[in-house]
């Protein structure tokens, strides 16, 4: 049989391109980097615990204007984005200490074109927490119209406005339904411009006439609240980002009572009977022990 050499390595030359041709396509695309899909994280219950000592506390143990190193004013009768009647002012006739107490007191007067005055402390600036437990000793104002809280609200709004950063309500109280106190939550997908937001009551007999604890144990997994160390209410991460879960960011503590407003007003306002006062033995706030 006649050989051609030259037939023969041309042929060579394109079996070994061809092969060559396949080997390099089959390392490029297994060298391909896969794409990365982020999976939202499942919250786990690490059991967390709590300092026996609080890292940031007022024992109101002190007589005046309250302690300027730990509380500011919220000043204003703007509303409050609630249809709210008072104008919340700096002055001892609505924020005073004496006794052992802090006292917040909503008064009938004009100021500012609104017809009561009132005070909101914050500690913004002054106190801002990343979790840990929160407990507040208080006797709340009774009558139609007062809307007393203890409450929280984030000190940077990283989300957004209201309610996409989130707001902890660790007691609430309209004088309209005495004696009914509510633990609540507010973020984007909860909230009561929605009617979705989350919370419990329950009913307190000396709500007005004795002091009670009212507490939030915040960690990355839940919201826990309690009433004289008796839970009352829980909300738990869900894992599905901020619109859920905003309470991943520092937030500080609001004390105040408002008069009148959608929820405070919802059945008028009885001028008889002002002043009312809220007052507070103490705050406490102890740092999660972290895991």
């Amino acid at each position: 049989m006649f050989f051609n050499r030259h037939k023969f390595q041309k042929m060579l030359f394109i079996v070994t391109s061809l092969f060559l041709s396949m080997v390099a396509s089959s390392c490029s695309k297994s060298e391909e980097p896969k794409p990365y899909i982020s999976q939202p994280k499942t919250p786990e219950d690490l059991n967390w615990k709590f300092e026996t000592t609080p890292v940031w506390a007022d024992e109101f143990n002190y007589s005046g204007q309250p302690d300027a190193a730990k509380w500011g004013y919220d000043i204003g009768g703007t509303g409050w984005g609630n249809n709210e009647l008072q104008y919340y002012t700096n002055s001892t006739s609505n924020a005073n200490v004496s006794d052992g107490t802090l006292k917040i007191t909503a008064k009938k007067e004009s100021k500012e074109g609104k017809e009561y005055t009132s005070a909101r402390i914050v500690t913004k600036n002054k106190g801002d927490f990343l979790y840990g437990r929160f407990e507040i000793k208080a006797k709340l104002p009774t009558g139609r119209g007062t809307w007393p809280a203890i409450w929280m609200l984030p000190t940077d709004w990283a989300y957004g406005g209201w309610p996409k950063s989130g707001e902890i309500d660790i007691m609430e109280h309209v004088g309209y339904d005495q004696n009914k106190v509510h633990i609540t939550v507010h973020t984007e997908a909860y909230n009561h411009g929605k009617n979705t937001q989350k919370g419990q009551s329950k009913v307190i007999e000396t709500a007005s006439t004795a002091f009670h604890t009212y507490r939030v144990d915040w960690t990355p997994y839940a919201v826990r609240g309690y009433i004289d160390d008796a839970p009352v209410f829980q909300f738990v991460n869900e894992g599905k980002g901020f619109e859920v879960w905003p309470f991943d960011k520092r937030f500080h503590l609001l004390l105040n009572i408002a008069v009148g407003g959608n929820w405070g007003g919802a059945q008028g306002v009885d001028p008889n009977v002002f002043p009312q006062t809220m007052e507070v033995d103490y705050v406490r706030v102890y740092k999660m022990i972290e895991k």
